[in-house]
């Protein structure tokens, strides 16, 4: 029986999985053009399992040789001589162990220096055409050798362009770190120290053409894994909703696709329904895995990332994507991050939160107890199951006036919406959902999206620049009601006005184009 997995490599008899088959078409088409190329993605995104798909589809006239660097001893990148036989040994091994003809091709024992290894392969490659396909390139902390043996695989390629010589057909690595940042790796590490001189970014893998598949699961991909699993268990769901739903919540990443469905069969009696979707993304939301201890512990070790992704999820948005830009070229290899209308975001909500309320938790532990919400309130807000928004939003703006009133103004209008969210989190109690509004708008992104069991508030966060933007913020959110079909929206205001006189929060509902919006402002 097939079964939904989120560890190691997916196996088609074994797993249920989405069709690739368009992207594994492209590359391949990459490959009988005899280009070199590295897959980067971030920590479980199918490398893996790419490259074991297209390994299955190539024609037999190409000779692939799938190995990986997962469980390499790091003896093996400290000397030309280490180097050199346990590459060997590495293709030997992939012919043998799968009882294919040619291990004993690659057994020579003389092979110790990169000359005598560029000799070899000139020669193993004169009448074959070999695909090699190295997995976790990135995996050894000292990575100066292996940068060596793709210099002189740039040699023999030119040289192969040129008409000398033979070599692979093509290479493919795949990792997370990009080859010219495994200097950066190494640095960071601790196994390397650059000379006077000596750049940070490599160049011996120039050679490489730009890989440009989108490797994110559509909707089509998703609901084609869907297909497979409903015609085994007959659940009666909605492919083509569910689908969508798990794209929305994901944008495709592939780890996070397939354990909100392994949760879903496993662990939550098969509910395949919004609301099963939502109870497994906030399971998500507070478990560990090593996709996210690796993102936590990216975050606590780079304070550059560390403020730009405060800067992207309670603090300002307008940070323009560069990928010259150092931290987030990081961030986008490590697919925390991505390109949207030349902006930098979050690659997607479950991420999103998740750094969100890393945030807030981080300021809980710092604002020493202020703030406490007591159970009998959220339970006023949150009755019959219902949540009461006009309710929460009156409680929230009198609690932070009472609060925050005369407090360092220049500090809050930075944390408007860490208030906010610090506020929120505990009415929701793993019943509801927020997330930060992904679409953008005129460069802007201040929504919060609460889902709430069936019910879903739209709520625009804004700082007071006048009554003419007051009308505007009237507007902007009137017109993204009409783009969600909602008649009803709420707009919270923060008024940090020197000027005027301090007073009580001012709520009260208008009407604007058609919608009804609960004007909130919220005075410090």
């Amino acid at each position: 029986m097939r079964r939904f997995t989120v560890t190691g490599l997916c196996v088609p008899s074994r797993n249920y999985m989405a069709d690739t088959g368009e992207k594994i078409s492209r590359i391949m088409q990459f490959v009988e053009r005899g280009d070199y190329f590295s897959i980067n993605r971030g920590r479980q995104y199918g490398k893996t399992t790419t490259l074991a798909l297209l390994e299955k589809r190539l024609p037999k006239e190409y000779h692939v040789i799938r190995i990986s660097f997962e469980a390499v001893s790091d003896s093996m990148f400290e000397t030309e001589a280490g180097f050199c036989q346990g590459l060997l040994y590495l293709c030997s091994n992939y012919f043998r162990e799968r009882n294919l003809p040619g291990s004993e091709i690659w057994v020579d024992d003389s092979v110790i220096t990169f000359n005598l290894l560029d000799a070899f392969l000139s020669t193993v490659c004169q009448d074959k055409m070999f695909v090699l396909m190295i997995d976790e390139v990135d995996k050894s902390s000292n990575n100066l050798i292996f940068l060596k043996f793709l210099g002189i695989l740039r040699d023999k390629y030119l040289k192969r362009n040129d008409g000398i010589g033979a070599t692979f057909q093509s290479v493919i690595l795949a990792g997370v770190y990009d080859i010219k940042n495994l200097k950066i790796k190494m640095v960071q590490a601790g196994t390397h120290q650059l000379q006077d001189g000596e750049k940070r970014i490599n160049s011996p893998w120039n050679i490489a053409i730009n890989f440009n598949v989108d490797m994110s699961l559509n909707e089509k991909e998703i609901a084609s894994m869907l297909v497979e699993y409903e015609n085994d268990h007959k659940t009666g769901m909605n492919i083509k909703v569910i689908a969508k739903e798990i794209r929305a919540y994901t944008n495709g990443y592939p780890y996070l696709v397939s354990r909100i469905c392994q949760h879903i069969e496993e662990e939550l009696g098969r509910d395949w329904t919004l609301q099963g979707i939502q109870k497994t993304v906030n399971r998500i939301l507070v478990e560990h895995s090593t996709l996210f201890d690796d993102l936590f512990k990216n975050i606590e070790s780079n304070p550059d990332l560390k403020e730009l992704l405060r800067d992207l999820t309670v603090g300002e948005r307008d940070r323009r994507y560069s990928i010259d830009n150092q931290t987030v070229h990081f961030a986008s290899m490590f697919g925390i991050v991505e390109e949207r209308d030349s902006l930098v975001a979050i690659h997607n909500r479950i991420f999103e939160v998740r750094i969100t309320n890393y945030f807030v938790s981080e300021r809980n532990a710092q604002k020493n107890g202020n703030g406490i919400i007591s159970s009998s309130l959220i339970r006023h807000v949150t009755a019959n199951n219902r949540f009461d928004m006009p309710l929460f939003l009156g409680k929230f703006a009198n609690h932070y006036y009472e609060i925050y009133n005369n407090k360092d103004i220049r500090f809050l209008e930075r944390e408007c919406r860490l208030l906010f969210i610090t506020y929120l989190k505990p009415y929701l109690n793993s019943i509801g959902f927020y997330h930060l509004e992904s679409e953008t708008r005129e460069g802007e992104r201040t929504d919060v999206i609460i889902d709430y069991l069936t019910e879903q508030f739209i709520v625009e966060l804004k700082l007071w620049y006048g009554e003419v933007a007051h009308e505007e913020a009237y507007e902007r959110l009137a017109g993204y009601l009409d783009c969600k079909n909602k008649d009803v929206g709420y707009l919270v205001t923060f008024d940090f006005r020197k000027e005027k006189n301090v007073g009580k929060p001012q709520i009260g509902w208008v009407e604007y184009n058609g919608k009804k919006i609960l004007d909130v402002i919220v005075g410090f």
